[in-house]
């Protein structure tokens, strides 16, 4: 039977000499994979439809396994992520991300909507970096590992100045900070960010400015909290730190 999808291409894998397997994520199914026959020739209709990161509406055969790609009509490339080696390495990690942290077909359009608005925002040159950020702390939530970012994960006090406790999971309040010997200390504008990048629509989303220190601290909080909660180990984030440290 045929269906059609709208759609982002989150990983590719050549098979055979000219054959490549998708995986898609769409608005209407969630993940699924699609055999896109002879997509690695040059001359083929399904060639600039089969690289990573595009966007379209997609036609293919479903099958109660691999699904077959018949045709489909790009929406947008991302031409200005492919052509900048720190905006595809930023993109290759948020959909290395999203395609570890969720099961086949399970439809789920938020986040084919937070997917999308994120990689139009990187391929519009908005800041990369905390677009990943806001990617990774949204995705905590598809994981089941949400921190306590409201109030104190021990009193629930919401006044105050916070620590991070990876151990507890959330803010801890200057009351309770001292249960948690180990704690990350944050400034009151990173408490502030971690807060609202879970909570906020990334399509309100305006102008960028967040300080280096912030910057130091988002990361350090966000990367040592999925180390300890989620077991990942991504090879698009090791590439990505390396560049990151290249910049330096």
């Amino acid at each position: 039977m045929l269906q059609k999808a709208e759609a982002i291409v989150i990983r590719t894998t050549d098979y055979g000499e000219s054959n490549k397997i998708l995986t898609l994520y769409t608005r209407e199914f969630g993940k699924i994979g699609v055999m896109a026959r002879g997509s690695k020739r040059p001359k083929s209709r399904l060639a600039s439809l089969s690289q990573l990161f595009t966007y379209g509406t997609f036609l293919f055969q479903k099958n109660s396994g691999l699904g077959l790609l018949n045709q489909g009509e790009i929406i947008n490339s991302f031409r200005v992520i492919r052509n900048d080696l720190f905006h595809t390495a930023y993109a290759a990690y948020i959909v290395e991300l999203l395609d570890k942290l969720t099961d086949d077909q399970e439809r789920n359009p938020y986040l084919f909507e937070l997917l999308c608005q994120t990689l139009t925002f990187i391929n519009e040159e908005m800041d990369a970096e905390i677009l990943t950020r806001i990617f990774e702390i949204k995705m905590l939530r598809v994981a089941g590992i949400s921190p306590q970012l409201d109030c104190c994960a021990r009193c629930s006090a919401q006044d105050g100045e916070f620590v991070f406790s990876i151990k507890e999971a959330g803010f801890l309040c200057h009351r309770c900070r001292h249960i948690d010997s180990h704690s990350l200390s944050i400034s009151t504008s990173t408490a502030k960010l971690l807060r609202l990048f879970y909570h906020f629509d990334l399509q309100r989303l305006g102008n960028i400015s967040v300080k280096e220190e912030t910057r130091a601290q988002l990361k350090k909080v966000i990367n040592t909290y999925y180390d300890e909660y989620s077991g990942l180990r991504l090879k698009s984030k090791r590439f990505l730190d390396q560049l990151d440290n290249m910049s330096l």
